[in-house]
């Protein structure tokens, strides 16, 4: 029997909840799929950081590659300062564990109201691969003079050939085993920023000679954008650089039914990758049992494909397909016709037929 060791990272607000039934919707898959999961807790988060006042403890990312996935609930605390768990938890651990691949899918559930007018789920079906360690986010640039009239801030988008490279390789490999409609669209700003979409663009056409099955298309992010809202249904794969691919995918996630169902995963293929619902910490809600856990479940369903239990994560998949389509009234919190925990319930019971 297989068993895969997961380093579960509950994170704050509603985070612990979701991931308690995202927990439990894994357990039902690996008890009836026959694998095993060895989870580890670990406390990063908001919590620990006004406890200690240590974001992450020396060598937390050495400790985290022995595991062969990361299960993430949400980061995000009201008493402390937006960035500070952001750049120190999540942006710390994609560089260091090199996950250079943001992969979000975007796909409309059955009984999932979408505000796209006469938009169903045979027309919201795409995967957006976001480059996740360069770009605007690597950090690079600075501040002079600070609080005064004459303050400068630069902020410096930093596109190596290799990170575009690597990048665009895995959007074609992954449009291939996806096998629908082959169609790989490069997002980007050409016409703007020519130096860092040059690069894009120029390696996107030189690795698209290698894959002669794969159809190339081009597209401004603007434009992208436009088309996501009026046609989504002309997409397949769109590959993009860190910023746009941020932007894109919160639209995304908006058109598939919002922030309850949209899950990501942080990809390195050759090593240790993090899975985690979109949506934030939600504070406001913490403790009550009305959050809706489906998009930590869907992390989790991303998980298990990711470790090659397909047949598990095609079981999780097709249970939240059920529920959303059958049971749930809503994806709001508070408004699901269910609790939390229930909701879990749900799906786990589903997974165990």
């Amino acid at each position: 029997m297989n068993r895969y060791k997961i380093a579960v990272i509950p994170g704050d607000g509603t985070g612990p909840e979701v991931i308690a039934e995202g927990v439990k919707v894994l357990e039902a898959a690996a008890s009836k799929y026959g694998f095993g999961l060895d989870m580890t807790w670990y406390d990063y988060g908001g919590e620990r950081y006004l406890r200690t006042g240590e974001v992450l403890p020396e060598g937390a990312a050495e400790e985290l590659k022995q595991y062969k996935a990361i299960y993430l609930g949400a980061i995000g605390h009201p008493d402390v300062r937006p960035g500070i768990l952001e750049k120190g938890i999540l942006l710390a651990l994609r560089f260091a564990l090199d996950q250079y691949i943001n992969l979000r899918p975007v796909v409309l559930y059955p009984g999932v109201d979408t505000p796209l007018k006469d938009k169903g789920p045979e027309d919201i079906d795409f995967v957006v691969v976001r480059e996740n360690t360069e770009g605007l986010y690597a950090g690079a640039g600075g501040i002079l003079k600070e609080g005064t009239a004459d303050e400068v801030a630069v902020q410096e988008s930093i596109n190596t050939r290799k990170g575009v490279e690597r990048c665009i390789r895995y959007a074609f490999e992954y449009c291939r085993r996806r096998n629908k409609k082959k169609t790989l669209t490069l997002c980007g700003k050409t016409n703007v920023l020519t130096y860092a979409f040059g690069l894009w663009e120029r390696t996107f056409h030189e690795v698209a000679k290698e894959y002669p099955d794969i159809k190339t298309e081009y597209a401004h992010v603007d434009a992208t954008c436009m088309w996501m809202v009026k046609n989504p249904e002309w997409f397949d794969v769109i590959v993009t650089d860190n910023m746009f691919g941020d932007i894109i995918t919160d639209l995304g996630a908006m058109i598939q039914g919002g922030m309850g169902i949209a899950a990501g995963g942080n990809i390195n293929p050759e090593g240790v990758s993090m899975f985690e619902p979109i949506g934030g910490s939600a504070p406001k809600y913490t403790g009550k049992n009305v959050i809706n856990p489906m998009a930590a479940i869907c992390a989790g369903q991303m998980m298990l494909d990711h470790l090659g239990e397909t047949e598990a994560a095609k079981a999780v998949e097709d249970a939240v397909k059920r529920a959303v389509s059958k049971d749930l009234k809503s994806l709001s919190a508070g408004k699901m016709g269910y609790s939390t925990t229930e909701v879990g319930d749900l799906v786990a019971g589903y997974v165990r037929g």
